[in-house]
């Protein structure tokens, strides 16, 4: 009975010590892992820093990139209205292109022409009624291609109207000067042919007239 007790008494020292042990490496092993755990979070933490700090330098450098791309863009815009508004007004070397003035004294000089012609066409009793209205309608458009023309001039040489550089707005004084010589060209020689026409007609009706006098013919 005594050695059981002894037995019993033995047990349960080495239970306690191997408890007591095993409680110490289960204490150091935890604080190591724990260690361990710091460490590691502590990595992970430095890493994100670096991220981050990655992550703010990329920031940066877009934004100042996108500032940089909107302060050029911004610049180009305004340099660019400043262009096209520059091209809404004309220059005092347009105004004094001495064309102008030369399209304005071709289109007065049609409409005194025309006027003066059509009087005598349109009184005349040698030129048949087609005729007439034939020459009406050939006046008619010529007068009207000429105010066209003077409309678009006026507008060419005028503030805020058209959107033009200086070469654009001489090169369409030229144009419309060159139409203004056809249409006056044009009118001139249309004019020629009524004055010839009603000429040889007075003249017919003259030898015609002379004819019956001479030879007593009513």
């Amino acid at each position: 009975m005594g050695i059981d007790m002894k037995k019993v008494m033995f047990m349960t020292l080495f239970i306690a010590a191997m408890t007591v042990t095993n409680a110490s490496r289960l204490k150091a092993q935890s604080v190591a892992d724990v260690i361990k755990e710091l460490m590691l979070d502590y990595q992970k933490l430095a890493n994100m820093k670096n991220t981050l700090t990655h992550m703010y330098d990329g920031y940066g450098i877009l934004n100042r990139g996108y500032n940089a791309v909107k302060g050029v863009s911004m610049e180009n815009f305004s340099l660019h209205k400043a262009f096209l508004d520059a091209e809404l007004l004309v220059s005092p070397a347009v105004r004094a292109y001495p064309r102008t003035g030369d399209i304005i004294r071709n289109q007065s000089d049609l409409l005194k022409e025309y006027r003066s012609v059509k009087r005598r066409s349109g009184s005349s009793d040698l030129l048949s009624y087609q005729e007439k209205r034939f020459s009406e309608q050939v006046y008619d458009k010529l007068t009207q291609a000429s105010s066209d023309n003077i409309d678009e001039l006026a507008r060419v040489t005028t503030d805020s109207k058209l959107r033009m550089t200086d070469a654009e707005r001489l090169a369409a004084i030229d144009r419309l000067f060159l139409q203004s010589q056809d249409q006056l060209s044009y009118l001139r020689k249309f004019n020629e042919q009524i004055i010839k026409t009603i000429r040889q007609r007075q003249a017919a009706d003259s030898e015609r007239a002379a004819l019956r006098t001479l030879y007593g013919i009513k």
